[in-house]
C-alpha cells in the first residue's frame, strides 16, 4: 500500500546536514544549494516507485540545473534490514540511472526526521532563500499509466518558484513506499 506525502507547508527552512555521498565525501546542503532553487528527493534502490522514476529523475536534475537549480537525493531507509539499500548499492544506483547530483546517506535517520519525510520518492522544492514551496511528484505519470502525455510538475513548479520565489497552488502529492525506519529508534 502506497504512502501518500503530508501536504504542504509553505516557507518552512530547510534545515542543513552534513552527509556521506556515493562520492565518497561528506557535503552539506550550504554546499549543494541551488542559485535560484533546490530540489531535495527522498530516494531508496529497492523501491518500485523509485525505480520507475529513476530515469526521469536523471533527466529532470539535469534540465533544472540548467535553470539554477540544484537537485540533491538522500537515502535514509534502514540498510540492515533493506540491505539493497546499501552505501555500496547506493553508488551503483547512481551509476545505473548516471545520477549527475549528490546521492546521500543518510544513516542515522535524522535528516528524513527533521524533513518529515514519509516515503520513496518524496519531493522538496525550496526556493533561493531555502524556503519549501513544493511538496509534490516528480510529474503526471503513475505507474501502469499508459498517457502519453506527462506534465513535468516538478520542472515547471521550480521554474514557477525561480521566476516568481513562490510555488502552484495546486500541487498533487508524491506517493511511494514508505522510508524503512529502523525499529529501535
Amino acid at each position: 500500500m502506497p504512502v501518500k506525502t503530508p501536504e504542504l507547508e509553505i516557507g518552512i527552512k530547510a534545515e542543513d546536514f552534513n552527509l556521506l555521498s556515493v562520492d565518497d565525501r561528506k557535503h552539506t546542503l550550504q554546499s549543494l544549494k541551488g542559485d535560484k532553487g533546490t530540489v531535495i528527493v527522498f530516494i531508496c534502490n529497492h523501491c518500485p516507485y523509485v525505480i520507475a522514476i529513476a530515469e526521469r529523475l536523471s533527466f529532470e536534475a539535469r534540465e533544472l540545473k540548467k535553470i539554477g537549480v540544484s537537485t540533491i537525493a538522500i537515502m535514509s531507509n534502514d540498510v540492515e534490514n533493506y540491505p539493497e539499500d546499501s552505501f555500496e548499492n547506493m553508488k551503483k544506483f547512481s551509476e545505473k540511472y548516471n545520477f549527475e547530483f549528490s546521492y546521500l546517506y543518510d544513516s542515522t535517520q535524522e535528516v528524513a526526521k527533521k524533513f518529515n519525510a514519509v516515503c520513496t520518492p518524496d519531493f522538496f522544492g525550496f526556493n533561493n532563500k531555502l524556503e519549501l514551496h513544493y511538496r509534490g511528484r516528480i510529474d503526471s505519470e503513475t505507474m501502469n499509466n499508459n498517457n502519453k502525455e506527462i506534465k513535468r510538475e516538478l520542472f515547471y513548479a521550480m521554474k514557477m518558484i525561480v521566476l516568481t520565489n513562490k510555488g502552484p497552488t495546486k500541487q498533487m502529492n508524491s506517493f511511494g513506499c514508505s522510508i524503512k525506519w529502523k525499529k529501535n529508534e
